[in-house]
């Protein structure tokens, strides 16, 4: 199915193929993956199955569609790895304000390039743009702010943006099968995060555009900052198909209304 489907993903984030897996390749492949496919948990309130295997290509390379760490690292997993890159999968745990999130609850990626270690994450939110270098614990400035990685005290490695922690991953690799049962409490328990907030999100070359629920927008391009409120049904599909590429038949509904949002009709 990669074979196929391989140029198509190149097109839908608008990158070119790399003359070899090197560095520069790789810092553009995550630079254009990460101005094009947005981080979003729509299907979680549209109540369709998310796929962590082959099949989310066809979510995020045909459908235009974004997602959520299970879906989006995965998927870039196999873009990389059919251009030649050698790609781990990682565990973490996200830092929350109660608390070290479950383990396995988020998954990134390790490319290997010469012997050297990257940590490559295009489905956190907050992740940085370029690859970050597992094995320094010096800052690394990146279009998002600066980072800095630091030992924790279990062996795993902490990850900071502006000197607050986001995650830590585990170096041990596992597959991407074994965060199915972190998936399912993801698509079902109260306690999900997932589950009690709706958003979806788009880096821009010099910001972010987000919409909360589907009525909440806000825009930050450099020092600005602006929010509108999406007053109707019409609005906030053409917001979706404007802003994040994203054409649907129906909204998701919003946490505690218990129903579903109008229904695209033209």
């Amino acid at each position: 199915m990669l074979d196929d489907i391989m140029e198509e993903y190149l097109r839908r984030i608008g990158a070119t193929r790399p003359a070899e897996a090197d560095l520069e390749g790789l810092r553009h492949l995550m630079d254009r993956h990460i101005l094009s496919v947005p981080f979003e948990n729509l299907d979680y309130h549209l109540d369709e199955e998310i796929f962590m295997d082959e099949r989310v290509l066809e979510k995020i390379v045909r459908r235009n569609r974004g997602g959520g760490c299970y879906e989006l690292n995965p998927a870039f997993a196999y873009l990389l790895t059919a251009l030649g890159y050698q790609v781990d999968i990682l565990p973490g745990r996200v830092h929350r304000p109660d608390g070290l999130g479950p383990l396995l609850g988020h998954l990134a990626l390790r490319v290997w390039l010469d012997g050297e270690a990257w940590l490559v994450d295009v489905g956190f939110g907050r992740n940085s743009r370029q690859p970050l270098r597992l094995g320094s614990r010096e800052p690394q400035q990146d279009p998002h702010g600066t980072y800095q990685l630091s030992d924790a005290d279990n062996g795993t490695v902490d990850i900071h943006l502006g000197g607050k922690p986001l995650y830590q991953v585990d170096e041990r690799t596992v597959r991407v099968a074994d965060f199915a049962p972190t998936l399912w409490w993801y698509r079902t328990s109260p306690e999900s995060p997932f589950l009690q907030g709706l958003f979806c999100s788009i880096r821009t070359t010099d910001g972010l555009v987000t919409l909360k629920g589907n009525t909440q927008m806000s825009r930050v391009a450099g020092q600005e900052r602006s929010k509108q409120t999406l007053t109707d049904d019409a609005e906030v599909f053409a917001a979706y198909k404007k802003h994040f590429g994203i054409g649907l038949d129906r909204l998701p509904k919003e946490p505690g209304l218990g129903v579903t949002a109008g229904v695209r009709t033209e």
